[in-house]
């Protein structure tokens, strides 16, 4: 497959579920993992909210316009 391009979010949801199981290989506490994602996601979720208004709008229209998130 020459060419193929994976989307950034793809990649590092690929990589987040490489690591979560080379985690629990090594005994890791479920319980941690829960921790380690909740962070994960709480992240980018603040900086979005952290964008003012205007930023929040422009965003979602070049989210609807397919341009970025594929």
């Amino acid at each position: 497959m020459d060419g193929v391009i994976m989307a950034p979010g793809l990649k590092i949801g690929i990589a987040g579920i490489v690591l979560t199981l080379i985690l629990l290989i090594m005994g890791v506490p479920f319980w941690a993992l829960a921790v380690v994602f909740v962070i994960a996601v709480a992240i980018p979720v603040g900086g979005y909210f952290m964008l003012a208004p205007s930023q929040r709008r422009r965003l979602r229209a070049i989210r609807r316009r397919r341009q970025l998130g594929q």
